[in-house]
């Protein structure tokens, strides 16, 4: 497994009312976290995306709160700014000290994003990935789909916004490097579509 600790928050709330305060249930916590946006699809949370893979008391520290992220892909230049609100989410909801772990391993598979995550992405017009439509094994990188290939043997990804599956790959790379841009052939509105991986 890889791991990298990114950062622990010394942030302290003053003494007095740390001494006073009980420390929050986890359940508040991953409901706080819950409520943290994905900062380049805002539609979904953290944990509709399923990167958010866990909050825990830690064992040796009773004030520090262990959050374990694995971001969509390693060099997702969004991971600091979820980082950042993770945080400032868990101190907010009485966290004392956060402590976020980046775990690159198992690695993030649109297979996480949950069946809301993907209902929110239609409805926000991004075609969501199907379940299950990422390549089997880890160590398999399938290139073939780096390269624009014609309709004929391009996917069928439904719009969004009419469900036609008469649609076109515009490019491998839409608004952001997670998602191809799409157009619809019968209402004609472009559109993202999440890639699988």
């Amino acid at each position: 497994m890889v791991t990298m600790v990114v950062h622990e928050s010394q942030t302290r709330m003053h003494a007095a009312s740390s001494e006073s305060a009980p420390r929050p249930a986890l359940a508040a916590l991953w409901s706080a976290a819950a409520a943290v946006p994905d900062p380049e699809v805002p539609v979904l949370s953290v944990t509709d995306l399923g990167i958010l893979r866990g909050i825990e008391w830690d064992s040796h520290d009773p004030e520090l709160v262990a959050v374990t992220v694995t971001p969509t892909y390693s060099g997702c230049p969004a991971t600091e700014a979820i980082n950042a609100a993770l945080r400032q989410a868990l101190v907010a909801a009485g966290a004392q000290r956060v402590r976020i772990e980046t775990h690159l391993s198992p690695a993030w598979t649109t297979d996480w994003i949950t069946a809301d995550g993907r209902r929110k992405l239609a409805e926000f017009g991004i075609a969501p990935p199907a379940p299950g439509t990422r390549s089997p094994g880890a160590a398999i990188v399938d290139v073939s789909r780096l390269r624009r290939h014609d309709r004929a043997s391009a996917d069928t990804i439904p719009c969004p916004r009419c469900g036609s599956v008469q649609t076109e790959l515009l490019s491998q790379f839409g608004s952001t490097a997670c998602k191809a841009h799409y157009r619809c052939l019968d209402c004609l509105e472009p559109f993202d579509y999440f890639k699988p991986h």
